[in-house]
């Protein structure tokens, strides 16, 4: 019996070695660290990919009928605007005075693959720039070129970057951050068409939006002086008037349903 409990005796204390545990935790923020910084390059190399497609969109869209033919039509519309204009010193008559759609930098001027940046333009622009529902620019060939038309015609109208706003619920962090880089204002809640021009004249792009945008958007500026400062540029109404049954657009989308001088197709 002596002898088992002897042998069942504990040996002397000994200190443990310290774990090896220890040191890969100490490791783990820089592994975290790393794979940050391995993201960021990541998206920084996704941004200068679509930087670079927009640069390619804008050569090509610069080059065809389409471009010649929609400046033709905008400029066209905003000459007649202007001549219908009694007052001789309105708001919106020395905004269109401003918005210099002719006067703007020939487009051989453009740097062959850059995208048209910043003009520094002598007096100040009274354009405001709103745009709705691009698409997502950086998968989708034609939201691309809708984009690249956007950036031309700030160009053109000599409308700075910082005065256009933009939004689409579909917009990817990474389009966000490709926005942002242009110099545009990316909105962060969806308005849902409901915007007020608040008395500054504003231009509308919305390529292919829903009807009920184009709804919304009449909705908030249902008076003759808001429609008097708007420049819309998007789906024809008389299309989508066409397209639907009258008693739809009558229950559904009454502002465009509306027949009124107020508004003035081109």
């Amino acid at each position: 019996m002596a002898a088992a409990a002897a042998a069942e005796a504990p040996g002397p204390w000994r200190a443990a070695a310290p774990r090896k545990r220890r040191r890969s935790a100490a490791r783990r923020p820089r592994g975290r660290q790393a794979a940050a910084l391995g993201r960021e390059a990541e998206t920084e190399a996704d941004r200068a990919v679509v930087l670079r497609r927009l640069q390619e969109a804008a050569e090509d869209l610069l080059l065809s009928d389409f471009w010649s033919l929609a400046l033709e039509t905008i400029n066209s519309c905003l000459t007649k605007h202007l001549e219908q204009l009694k007052a001789p010193d309105g708001t919106l008559l020395e905004a269109l005075g401003n918005l210099h759609l002719n006067s703007s930098p020939d487009e051989s001027a453009v740097t062959p693959g850059a995208i048209p940046g910043e003009t520094l333009v002598p007096g100040t622009c009274h354009w405001k720039c709103v745009c709705y529902g691009i698409g997502n620019f950086a998968t989708c060939v034609i939201a691309r070129y809708q984009l690249t038309f956007l950036l031309l015609f700030l160009e053109k109208c000599q409308i700075p970057r910082r005065h256009c706003w933009v939004y689409d619920p579909l917009f990817s962090q990474l389009e966000i951050g490709v926005l942002n880089s242009l110099g545009l204002t990316v909105l962060s809640e969806n308005e849902e068409g409901k915007r007020s021009v608040d008395g500054e004249p504003t231009i509308f792009y919305m390529p292919h939006c829903g009807t009920a945008l184009y709804n919304n958007l009449l909705w908030s500026n249902w008076s003759l002086d808001a429609l008097s400062q708007m420049l819309l540029i998007g789906n024809s109404f008389r299309g989508l008037e066409e397209r639907l049954l009258g008693r739809i657009l009558q229950k559904n989308y009454t502002y465009i349903a509306k027949e009124n001088p107020k508004i003035e197709h081109h």
